[in-house]
């Protein structure tokens, strides 16, 4: 459990346009890593599938073909800059597991250049446009949480963004800085009516978290227009780093390639937690019905105030 113990460290989130070759994007992500570490960052968090246009607009098995194992290429590329500068590095990958079976991962590396280990995006979306469950498998490995050289990070991945659930646990697991690598924009038909609003719910959504959960939250995403005219997404960028009581740090514009620094105060933490300890609080033993996909019925409130999972009258026993 995180206690605030983190020191003061530096996060930069790297916000950028994609094209169409690997090469290339990397390339680009290598140079505002560099830029981002030489104004003093110390935790450097790429966007979600950073190497490429994000192809799940479409579903198309040809794209399965830019998947690479875990350690690979981007990691192991990744990981001697972690180490030539020292830095954190948080870094997207889509990582193939074995043949058929997909995942959109974040890899966390240390600064010496280790790779402590990955998270798998465990919300997995199915929408116009957003067709990832075409291409990735659900993730199994939990939250973890990863302590590194300057913070404790808890990686989570874009959709995830919507899920107090995941936040909370990344926060239990003891997270000081909850970090969402993303891929979110418009569909130009959308943007004139719900656009403002849209945005609006996914900062507010995750400085919620924060706040819930007295932590850090960045969120990076991606900038430009992917997609043909008329069509396609706008990716709204706006990057940003929250303190544990929601306000924004430092943020990112709508429409740039840039590096978005934030300082952090490990001590802000604990500052927050004794005001609003809300972990304190928790009623843990009222929690059960949340392992339930919905309370369709009459609960049987004595087996829920006991922490057992509630049952429906009827259901002869057996969990719902």
């Amino acid at each position: 459990m995180s206690t605030g113990g983190a020191l003061r460290f530096t996060v930069g989130l790297v916000q950028m346009s994609c094209g169409d070759g690997a090469a290339a994007n990397i390339d680009k992500a290598v140079r505002l890593i560099r830029n981002a570490a030489g104004r003093g960052a110390h935790i450097i968090c790429l966007q979600e599938l950073f190497s490429s246009r994000y192809f799940c607009q479409h579903e198309d098995t040809s794209r399965f073909d830019l998947a690479e194992p875990v350690p690979g290429p981007t990691t192991a590329r990744c990981a001697a800059l972690a180490g030539e500068l020292g830095v954190v590095l948080v870094v997207p990958v889509f990582e193939r597991r074995a043949a058929g079976v997909y995942h959109n991962s974040v890899v966390v590396i240390d600064a010496d250049g280790a790779l402590l280990g990955r998270y798998r995006k465990a919300h997995v979306p199915d929408d116009p446009l957003y067709y990832e469950k075409f291409y990735f498998t659900p993730g199994d490995l939990g939250y973890p949480v990863f302590r590194t050289r300057f913070a404790r990070i808890g990686p989570l991945i874009c959709w995830d963004q919507w899920f107090p659930e995941a936040a909370r646990l990344s926060a239990l697991g003891g997270a000081d800085l909850i970090v969402y690598p993303s891929a979110i924009g418009w569909h130009p038909a959308e943007r004139g009516a719900e656009g403002a609003a849209q945005y609006d719910a996914w900062r507010t959504i995750q400085r919620g978290h924060a706040i819930a959960n007295g932590v850090f939250v960045a969120a990076v995403n991606r900038v430009g227009h992917e997609g043909p005219p008329g069509g396609g997404l706008q990716f709204w960028g706006q990057s940003f780093v929250c303190d544990p009581g929601g306000r924004i740090l430092a943020a990112g514009s709508i429409d740039r390639d840039e590096v978005v620094l934030a300082v952090c105060d490990g001590g802000a933490i604990e500052t927050r937690r004794r005001g609003w300890p809300f972990l304190r609080d928790r009623r843990v033993d009222t929690y059960a019905g949340l392992t339930a996909r919905l309370l369709d019925g009459p609960l049987d409130t004595g087996s829920a105030a006991r922490g057992e999972t509630p049952r429906r009258p009827g259901s002869g026993g057996a969990p719902d």
